[in-house]
This record gives C-alpha cells, structure tokens and sequence, in this order.
C-alpha cells in the first residue's frame, strides 16, 4: 500500500501581492494658501518567497495547499505619507526543490541550502504619489500612479533528495538492510519485490564523530527510465547523491550484466549520471565461500567494489571507508547541475490507498499510483 507520509511533487497556484496606489492628494492647512502636492507613494506588494528547511524532508505540508497569495501593498496617503508593504508569504520548503512553470514546464529555480531564499513570484511596485510629478510649469498635478499588478503563477514544486550517498539496485537487493544497520533509519523490510516504496533517509556514523547521509532509493528494474515499476518516480532522487553505491547480491546470474542493467538505466534517465562516483557492492555475500568470491572478483566492473553482508556485519566498515572516500575525493556541489526544462505532467497522488499490482504476463513490474 502506498505511505502516504513521503510526498515528492505539488502543484500550487501563487500570487503575490499588488502594489498600492499613489495618493493624488493636494496640502489644505490653515493660513497656507495653495499647499501644493503633497501625495505618498504606494506600498509594494508582498512577495511570494521559498525558503529551505532542514526540518522538512517532504512536500507533505503543503500536499493540500492549492492557492497561496501574498498581501496588497497599501495606498500612498496625504503629508508624503507611504502606504505599508504587503506582507510576504514565505514557503518553506525541503533542501532539493525544484520549482517549475506548471504550464510550460519552464525551470524556475530550485532550493539546496538551509535558509536560502529565493523570490519566486515579486510584488508588484507601489505607484508614486502626485508630489513626484510637479515642475514649474504643472505645480498642481491632480494624477498619481496606480501600483502594479500582481504576478500569478501555477507552479510545481519537485523534491529530489539530497544525500551523500545514494543506493542503487534491483528490488530485494539488500538496500533497506544495509540501511538499517548502519543507521537508525528503521526502512520496511520483506522478501518481496518493491518493499520500499519511498526513499528513506539515514544518517551513518563514521570514524572520529563524522558522518553522511545515505539515501535507500526504491527498486530499479530494467525499463524503469520508460516508466516500468517505479522507477520513473524515483529515478529524479538518485540525481542529487554526491556517490551512488551499486548493490547487486552475490547470487545474481551475472554481477557484471547486472551492473551494466542499473547504470543503463540511470544515463538512458540522465546522461550526467555518469559523472558521478561509484562504488559497488556485491550484497549476501555470507552465502558464498571465499573460493567462489575471488572467482568472481575477476569478472567485475572496473569500479571500487567490496564483499558484504549486513547481516552478518561482513565488511560494512571497509565499505563505509570506501564511501567516505569517494564522498570526499571532490567537494559536494550542485553549482553545475544542468537543470532542464521538462515536459508538462500532472500527478494525482491524492489516493494513497491504491495497491500495487505486477504482470506476470509480461514479466514487467508495474505500479499503480
């Protein structure tokens, strides 16, 4: 059954806030006799702004906010007087968000740092008030100017999870087991194809008080990048990981094909998924013998790997040193992250209850959101 407590994609529609009208406004005073112009400007209109939070991990706080609208900027008064901004309307959102033209499927920004804010949508301007437009020769204007209009926009916002380390395999391949060991991530856990069916996060102690975060992905199957399973939904996650950590069970026909299957499927998504480091690690190795793991050694990709099994403990350290070195060969950046306008879609995740469902004709595993 799909959680309903990961959500990943929203679309909200925004407006900021229009600007105040100028005041057209004329000085009355006793014993002053023709006071001139005298009319403040308008107020600006509020901003509709994003913000990252490391507090959320999800779009799930805003799962059922369809509108967002900033405030209107006031009017300009007599004396000069400003009229008061529009209050900004501030969207907190994860690290990872991305932001795009719901209609047009334009990219607009996205959100990686704590605290980092960015102005989606701007207020619009106040209007100047009549005291701004006076000269010799038209000391009397009667005309201010109106305030701006406000901006409005449907927009989607797309998380994809930032981690250090991303893990990568074929359904049942021991993800969500490593996970659990070497974090206090509690992932769900069951023989049976597709148990993860949202990233989770964990935090993995490493020597002298360190530490990196690990992302499980849901299962990748061949075709994920043309929407079979459910790759498709996931695949955008393992984009932002700074490492990706191949898992393949060491009773797998083929470590090798099996490989070169789940690195086809990532370029065919993303070409620059190439770039990235990678490590591999050939799972439940505790159900073959040291004879039959060197044998193997010599057949396999040309990429770090190691031997290991979580539940036997065997060789989690060497591939967390492994890790951490890959994780530190370069510095952590998404400076250079291409991001490209994307195609228009709509999602309805409102129903959290649909099962998923396999075709064993075909052989192909299917999901249903």
């Amino acid at each position: 059954m799909a959680s309903s407590n990961f959500v990943d994609y929203v679309k909200i529609y925004c407006r900021s806030g229009k600007g105040g009208a100028g005041s057209m406004h004329l000085h009355r005073e006793k014993y002053i006799a023709k006071g001139g112009p005298d009319g403040g400007d308008g107020g600006r209109g509020g901003h509709i702004i994003l913000r990252g939070n490391n507090n959320y991990w999800t779009l799930l706080h805003l799962k059922y906010t369809k509108h967002i609208f900033a405030g209107d900027g006031e009017r300009g008064g007599a004396s000069r007087s400003f009229g008061k901004d529009g209050s900004d309307k501030i969207i907190d959102v994860p690290c990872g968000t991305i932001v795009y033209d719901a209609e047009t499927g334009e990219y607009l920004c996205d959100i990686t740092n704590h605290g980092e804010e960015v102005i989606l949508l701007k207020g619009g301007r106040g209007g100047l008030g009549n005291w701004h437009f006076r000269t010799a020769t038209h000391q009397t204007p009667r005309f201010a100017q109106p305030g701006e209009p406000a901006i409005e926009k449907t927009v989607i916002l797309e998380l994809k999870v930032l981690a250090d380390v991303g893990l990568v395999g074929f359904p049942n391949a021991g993800k969500s087991t490593l996970l659990s060991v070497v974090s206090a991530a509690k992932p769900k856990i069951a023989n049976y194809p597709f148990t993860t069916l949202e990233p989770n996060l964990g935090i993995v102690g490493y020597r002298d008080g360190r530490s990196f975060v690990m992302a499980d992905i849901p299962g990748i199957i061949e075709g994920a990048h043309e929407g079979k399973g459910i790759g498709l939904r996931f695949l955008r996650h393992i984009e932002r990981n700074s490492v990706l950590l191949f898992m393949v069970p060491a009773d797998a026909d083929d470590i090798k094909e099996a490989y070169q299957i789940l690195l086809n499927e990532l370029t065919q998504y993303n070409p620059e998924m190439l770039n990235k480091q990678r490590v591999l690690a050939i799972t439940k190795s505790d159900l073959i013998d040291e004879e039959l793991e060197e044998g193997l050694s010599k057949d396999l990709p040309d990429v770090p790997h190691v031997f290991i099994s979580a539940v036997a403990g065997r060789g989690i350290e060497q591939l967390k040193d492994m890790l951490w070195e890959e994780i530190n060969r370069k510095p952590v950046s998404t400076e250079n992250l291409v991001h490209r306008d994307r195609d228009v879609y709509d999602i309805d995740f409102e129903d959290d209850e649909e099962e998923t469902s396999a075709d064993d004709e075909e052989g192909d595993v299917e999901v249903d959101w």
